[in-house]
């Protein structure tokens, strides 16, 4: 009898704690999708109507007018094509070079290994300052309204390099002396070796160099703003959204009516929608990468 009674007390203490992760789960999912929510339906809604009230999940008066005005009166295909054009190229040659910089950091035999990391690593913790860099890329490499200046300041990101070095480092290095065996040199090892092994990471590395490329507007701003990206005109559309009207009154447009904050949240949606699309299809890969390269620092 004391066996049973106690099943049922464990049981009765699972089912608990089971009520208790679907209640704090359901929050979270509450709490992270209400601000996409709500970004989404003002963006649909009417922008008087908005005026009103802004806490809302679902559209009280749809209108997509808010759109019309960003697509109609402001020319982003441009834009949009140089963006989409620095997103694959950018990311394509950046993951190039990370991977191939990760591959010799990985090396127990190249030399100067531990120093060459160190000097990467504090990169990230001390810069030389915006100044230095405007200097250098407007008039020592000559960037300004350069397509390249898209690609080249922003190749390599140092913590992508230790990202992926460390997923390397976790690889069995017998595969490798295997192909030096073979005569196999550093280049084809890592051609034939390293890059196939590497998916999960190069997926999730790839990922942040998109969302990079893809986000990025400072750059435009500082030195090509006669190559506008996407974000750019986007960021360009909301300043003048909001410098013409106060944030609370209405904007009479093309036969419509929008507002700054309904402009915003149109934009906003605009810009993020890209990557919700892409995200789906390297999730498998992101988590895997984030995990196994995480491993060894």
């Amino acid at each position: 009898m004391a066996g049973k009674k106690n099943q049922v007390m464990k049981k009765q203490k699972i089912e608990v704690f089971d009520i208790f992760l679907l209640i704090f789960f359901a929050f979270v999912l509450i709490v992270t999708l209400y601000p996409f929510l709500n970004v989404l339906a003002i963006s649909l809604n009417d922008a008087i109507d908005t005026v009103r009230d802004v806490n809302f999940i679902i559209p009280r008066k749809f209108t997509i007018k808010n759109y019309i005005y960003v697509f109609e009166e402001n020319n982003i295909i441009q834009p949009f094509g140089i963006s989409v054009a620095r997103t694959l190229i950018g990311t394509v040659f950046s993951l190039f070079c990370t991977s191939m910089l990760a591959y010799v950091l990985s090396r127990e035999d190249f030399y100067f290994n531990k120093i060459f990391t160190v000097l990467f690593v504090l990169t990230m913790y001390v810069s030389g300052g915006l100044i230095p860099e405007y200097l250098l890329i407007k008039r020592t490499l000559n960037l300004g309204n350069n397509f390249l200046v898209y690609i080249i300041p922003g190749i390599i990101w140092v913590y992508n390099v230790i990202l992926m070095r460390s997923y390397i480092q976790g690889l069995p290095m017998a595969l490798q002396e295997a192909a030096m065996i073979d005569g196999a040199n550093d280049l084809r090892i890592w051609a034939k070796i390293i890059v196939p092994l590497c998916k999960p990471v190069n997926a999730t590395v790839a990922l942040f160099y998109a969302v990079g490329q893809w986000n990025s507007f400072m750059d435009t701003y500082l030195y090509a703003q006669k190559l506008p990206t996407l974000q750019y005109k986007l960021y360009m559309i909301m300043q003048q959204a909001t410098q013409k009207v106060d944030p609370h009154s209405v904007q009479a447009t093309v036969g419509s009516t929008v507002t700054p904050l309904a402009v915003r949240m149109a934009v906003t949606i605009i810009a993020t929608v890209p990557i919700l699309i892409v995200y789906p299809f390297l999730q498998k890969y992101f988590v895997g990468g984030m995990t196994l390269g995480a491993v060894k620092s």
